[in-house]
């Protein structure tokens, strides 16, 4: 199977004073297209830091990381950008919602910076609220919204541009048990429709519920990888 992402040797440190903190400390991790991969660990594992390389939101201290074959590990700013916004949509545990937009007006955000026309973005963040069942609340604002239902509205605007691959950091961290239910079952269906999903968590019965691949992160290193094969969890090598 295809690889989407791949990261090689990848280390990211972060001087504080006279110390060095190794958040990640030579992680190799790989992302096939269409699978479903939970990045696990406990806090301050590097979980978080690592969710940021792979989704190109910061670059390495050392190592390379591969998207669709390409070496992104040394782009500039707006090249990764660029790429964010057509590979790669984002859900985070806190919404990200812009407060003074409406919910149609933070789905059709994304698409404005790819310059899509007014009536194409109206068109498409309708549609995709109403895949997420909020078709009557394109006018709230998020304050008018449940945080379940801003979570969907972050999940809409994640594919405002279709992109290839979502990330999910922490995506249930602030919901109820009923809410995580429904948040987790919307991206089960987006993987299942062909979307290869890498959620961040620290939670192990959401990463081995729904994820057919995790990462076990410890101190900035895997710890291990295991996948479901056959509904069985077995460890694989990285």
């Amino acid at each position: 199977m295809a690889n989407i992402i791949e990261l090689q040797d990848v280390a990211k440190h972060y001087e504080m004073g006279e110390n060095i903190v190794k958040a990640l400390d030579g992680i190799n991790i790989k992302v096939d297209k269409g699978d479903f991969v939970a990045i696990m660990g406990p806090s301050g594992s590097g979980k978080s830091t690592g969710m940021n390389l792979v989704g190109s939101l910061d670059l390495p201290t050392k190592g390379e990381i591969f998207l669709d074959n390409k070496n992104i590990a040394h782009l500039e700013e707006s090249q990764l950008a660029q790429i964010r916004g057509k590979k790669i949509g984002f859900i985070f545990q806190s919404f990200n919602l812009i407060p003074n937009l409406t919910a149609l007006e933070n789905v059709a955000l994304p698409m404005l910076f790819q310059g899509a026309d007014s009536a194409a973005r109206n068109d498409r963040a309708q549609e995709l609220l109403k895949m997420v069942g909020l078709g009557e609340r394109l006018d709230h604002y998020p304050n008018q919204l449940s945080g379940g239902q801003q979570q969907r509205v972050a999940i809409a605007r994640s594919l405002a541009n279709d992109p290839e691959m979502i990330l999910a950091d922490e995506p249930t961290g602030n919901l109820d048990s009923k809410a995580e239910e429904t948040i987790m079952d919307f991206l089960e269906e987006l993987n299942q429709k062909g979307k290869t999903i890498v959620m961040v968590t620290h939670e192990p019965h959401l990463a081995e519920q729904h994820a057919r691949t995790i990462y076990w992160l410890k101190d900035g290193r895997v710890e291990k990888v295991t996948r479901k094969v056959k509904d069985k969890w077995k460890e694989v090598r990285n």
